[in-house]
């Protein structure tokens, strides 16, 4: 099932900025610069935070303890608009995906990029983008073939997360505007995956900014250990990231030697494996229960031979672990298949013997294109001088 929504005219569109994103010290200096008491200031910042990201507030004037004269300020300043819904599709299995349009910040006619929200009887695992398109060019994923057009903001990040709780009714005191296929208890969205459009580290201080929006107490609300960054290996981030955020780590590794991994995973020319581990051996709090996932896309004949899976073993010996078998999903170009049934299993069976957790991800929103390395959106590509400009330019 589709649904569309129109974009909003361009030649009408709100040139205030989004108030969401902000930190909680970048909320309290805006505040500072308006005509708000300094020793009101933290106590007022304290205030909006909360009823924007504990309440989900779309406006202001939802905010009752809040002076009048302030809210006026601000409205007249800020929006707090989540990213734009241009279109939503819902998966035979319950799996939807939302095409979100961005700012395009003058450089691309269309700026937008993929959410998506998966339903299980006891659980909901949101999976949001970091960036518009992508570097790193992985030869097995459909975000791969879609240049980077540019970082996301933290509000752009968070957005993401409040834009799905709006959709589902995720919000203290709402009922879920659609409540098929959503998961039983009071939250429907229970864990947040980076593991969307974009590579996470390479847009390191705003992804921190917007998963400390996510893990704050009166903010979002959501435990470190339900929130999962997942990288293709920028392996001079991971200490900082496990130092700064310190939530769970996934690895896009998919491959046991240096040469197939520089074909699949090209960051791997630069960071080899051997890099690789032995950054996630040091990962800050590591333990058996704060366990490193290790994500393994399963290619027929590339990388899923019973010598594979015990070299993978021998790799990961020493690293609190668990691994990701992940069925190929296929995209429109791609030139590899999915590996045999049987094949998946005997990879498994070798992986699990050796003590790791190993379960096969069951494919979900493949036939919307919602799948793991399914997602791209039709945002222009840009070059790298256009890129460079937009860095340069101002917020």
């Amino acid at each position: 099932m589709t649904r569309t929504v129109q974009p909003s005219d361009a030649d009408n569109a709100d040139i205030r900025p989004s108030l969401v994103g902000l930190t909680r010290a970048e909320l309290q200096s805006v505040l500072g610069e308006m005509d708000v008491p300094s020793r009101q200031v933290r106590m007022r910042a304290a205030q909006i935070w909360r009823w924007v990201y504990a309440h989900g507030v779309r406006e202001f004037d939802a905010m009752p303890n809040v002076p009048k004269s302030l809210r006026a300020e601000l409205i007249g300043r800020f929006t707090l608009d989540r990213p734009e819904i241009v279109t939503g599709q819902v998966s035979k299995d319950g799996t939807r995906k939302w095409l979100l349009k961005v700012p395009s910040n003058g450089l691309a006619k269309a700026s937008e990029i993929e959410t998506v929200y998966i339903p299980e009887e006891s659980r909901g695992t949101l999976c949001i983008s970091s960036q518009i398109g992508c570097t790193l060019t992985c030869t097995f994923c459909h975000t791969g073939t879609q240049r980077l057009v540019r970082n996301l903001t933290a509000g752009e990040i968070a957005g993401q997360i409040m834009l799905a709780r709006d959709e589902l009714g995720d919000w203290p005191g709402l009922e879920p505007g659609s409540p098929d296929n959503l998961p039983d208890g009071d939250r429907k969205i229970t864990n947040i995956v980076l593991m969307g459009m974009g590579e996470p580290l390479y847009n390191f201080d705003a992804v921190r900014d917007a998963m400390a929006i996510a893990n704050d107490n009166e903010g979002l609300s959501h435990s470190r250990r339900r929130i999962t960054l997942s990288t293709s290996g920028v392996v001079p981030e991971i200490p900082r990231w496990g130092n700064e955020a310190a939530t769970m780590l996934a690895i896009s590794l998919h491959a046991v030697r240096d040469g197939l991994r520089d074909e699949l995973v090209p960051i791997n020319r630069k960071y080899p494996i051997a890099q690789l581990l032995e950054a996630c051996r040091n990962y800050p709090g590591l333990s058996n229960s704060r366990r490193i996932t290790f994500e393994y896309v399963m290619l027929k004949g590339i990388n899923d031979s019973t010598a594979d899976a015990r070299e993978l073993v021998r790799l990961l010996k020493g690293i609190p672990a668990k691994i990701n078998l992940i069925p190929f999903n296929p995209w429109p170009g791609s030139e590899y298949e999915c590996s045999d049934w049987g094949e998946i299993e005997t990879f498994a069976d070798i992986v699990n013997r050796a003590g790791y957790a190993s379960p096969v991800r069951t494919p979900r929103g493949r036939d919307i294109m919602a799948a793991c390395g399914q997602l791209k959106s039709a945002s222009t590509r840009l070059s790298a001088k256009e890129r460079r400009d937009l860095a340069s330019s101002p917020a």
